[in-house]
């Protein structure tokens, strides 16, 4: 039953509804399913701030009862603990309080929040809460009667995940548990001089909170033993109570205790394992603790435990003992290990780098060969060719005296005979030998671009400049040539068709690779020719990349309309610098020798 406001009556009936009483006279019948309830109502409580119902259902859920019909409605999805309601209480401020199956609920400003076994109740059923005089917080439940310290409580509101500390009484204390707290209400009552009176299944039990018997003394805790892969080791002979365990523990089991002699079986232990557990753990009445394949390192096993009055022995008992590594677990084994692969990987990676360098110098071997051949083909055959005509031409001209215009023709052909016989020698003494005379790539570069500024028919002359990183390496002749023509070919297209102010030429003797980079700030090339590889009929941008190929490098062109246009060649140290592969060759024979 519950009394309103304006004095009416309403009173919960299981089997007819709600009911609404005016001076002894029945004013309304409310049926439970005109309420969208499925079940009837366990529980009633007056809302003393907002005026209207607290309603508790026998299945589960609570509802918000004001001007004949339900306002608001929380269930377990909504938070609330599960099963039927026992009880509602609402404090000085407001705060409903709801004892159910699951826990006891909070509802506060449509915030839920419900304390349970997870966060330290002994069990989940809660038959009602009431609080005494100091604001501690008493809870009858199925496993006995509870007391919750107030501070306990204002800490769980402000952080429902944490866990509280409770004091519980039951059959060994005078109290009778009861896990179904009947269908009559109230079933509990607090007198004016603090003292709680409660209903169990037999009579009425009564207690004074302020003066209950407190046990004060804290519990003397003592580790047992310790037994590891059923072997039990003695640490107590030992002076600093060390104990060392062999390799390989598979199952480590501490044994520990503490001594009450007033409520033996209400002790409560908390332990951790230093190096393995990061926090505390609860262990409730457990005496025991189990460890599955411990890591070989140090650790220190940690207890402590609380008397029947939750007084606790902080300082409590503790144990080192230590795993031992196996072979493969020590340092020296791990650091042998990463050694050897990392002495595999440089293993890999030297030969790696050799099998390339011999491909690259077989390639590089195959291309001056072929171009003594032609060199060869072109003096044996067509050059001696050339020659045997122009001596006919010779004899022609003296059968040609007294034809002084057919003499003076057959002169120029001849001239124009004798220059191409000695183009063609130029060409086989270039096919025999590098381009450049030297290995003054960076001089050759440069002369290269003052030609080509020389040459400029109009006034605009672009600034052009040639830079060096590093210290220069001496590289394969035909590898030489290579980079030459390539670098040769993007210098002339920068001349020709940039119309840049600065053109610069950048060659870095990296020790990893060869590095060589011009630059313009000219019109640039429009992206799509980049991406098509040229434009057609031109074979400038495919040859230079047929070449770079070639000498084993990578080229790569950026450029932008109106933003210039930069291209990079880069090609490994091991195939571009000739005393890299000299240095591996002379290493490589003196290990076969």
């Amino acid at each position: 039953m519950a009394r309103d406001r304006a004095g009416n009556l309403w009173v919960v009936n299981e089997h007819v509804g709600l009911l609404q009483l005016r001076d002894g006279r029945l004013v309304q019948q409310i049926p439970w399913p005109s309420l969208s309830s499925q079940a009837h109502a366990s529980g009633i409580v007056l809302d003393p701030i907002r005026g209207g119902l607290w309603l508790g259902f026998h299945l589960g859920g609570i509802a918000y009862f004001n001007d004949g019909k339900i306002q608001t409605s929380y269930s377990a999805s909504d938070g609330l603990g599960t099963g039927r309601v026992n009880r509602l209480r609402i404090d000085h401020d407001g705060t409903l309080w709801v004892s159910t199956e699951g826990g006891l609920s909070r509802l506060k400003d449509g915030h839920i929040a419900t304390l349970t076994s997870k966060n330290g109740l002994p069990c989940d059923i809660v038959n009602w809460s009431i609080e005494d005089n100091d604001r501690s917080l008493w809870l009858y439940m199925a496993c006995g009667l509870v007391r919750i310290h107030r501070s306990e409580v204002d800490a769980w509101i402000s952080d429902p995940k944490r866990k509280i500390q409770t004091i519980v009484f039951d059959s060994s204390d005078g109290v009778r548990s009861l896990i179904d707290g009947g269908h009559f209400n109230p079933q509990v009552a607090k007198t004016s001089d603090g003292r709680i009176w409660f209903l169990p299944s037999d009579g009425v039990s009564i207690f004074d909170p302020r003066n209950l018997h407190v046990n004060n003394v804290s519990p003397p805790v003592h580790i047992e033993q310790i037994t590891a892969d059923r072997k039990t080791y003695d640490f107590t002979s030992n002076a600093n109570g060390h104990v060392r365990l062999p390799p390989h523990v598979r199952d480590l089991q501490i044994d520990y205790t503490a001594l009450s002699l007033v409520a033996s079986e209400k002790v409560l232990f908390r332990y951790k394992l230093e190096g393995w557990d990061r926090d505390w753990q609860d262990g409730g009445t457990r005496r025991q603790v189990f460890y599955s394949n411990l890591p070989p390192r140090n650790y220190t096993f940690r207890v402590i435990a609380s008397n029947n009055s939750g007084v606790w022995n902080e300082a409590g008992a503790s144990l080192d003992f230590s795993v031992a590594p196996a072979y493969y677990q020590t340092w020296w084994f791990r650091s042998s290990a990463v050694i050897a692969f990392l002495a595999v990987l440089a293993g890999l990676y030297y030969l790696r780098s050799r099998q390339l360098a011999r491909q690259f110098n077989i390639r590089l071997e195959e291309r001056v060969s072929e171009r003594t051949r032609i060199a060869r083909d072109l003096h044996d055959t067509l050059l001696q060719s050339f020659q045997g005509v122009l001596l006919k031409f010779h004899a022609v001209t003296y059968m040609l005296l007294d034809r002084p215009e057919a003499r003076k023709t057959l002169e120029t052909v001849i001239d124009q005979a004798r220059q191409a016989i000695t183009e063609g020698r130029d060409a086989v003494q270039g096919l025999r030998s590098s381009t450049l005379a030297g290995n003054e790539l960076a001089q050759a570069i440069s002369i290269f671009g003052e030609e080509l500024s020389g040459n400029q028919t109009n006034n605009h002359c672009p600034d052009f400049r040639v830079r060096v990183e590093g210290t220069p390496r001496d590289l394969a002749p035909v590898l030489r040539d290579d980079i030459y023509r390539i670098v040769g070919e993007a210098v002339r297209n920068a001349f020709r068709h940039s119309h840049a102010e600065r053109i610069e030429v950048e060659i870095c003797y990296d020790r990893r690779q060869l590095r060589l980079r011009i630059r313009d700030d000219g019109k640039g090339i429009d992206p799509k020719v980049l991406h098509k590889g040229g434009q057609p009929g031109h074979y400038g941008l495919p040859g230079m990349h047929e070449r770079a190929k070639l000498v084993g490098g990578k080229l790569a062109i950026w450029s932008q309309l109106d933003s210039g246009t930069e291209t990079e060649l880069t090609i490994p140290a091991a195939v571009a610098y000739t005393k890299s592969r000299n240095a591996r060759r002379s290493m490589f024979w003196r290990k076969g020798a």
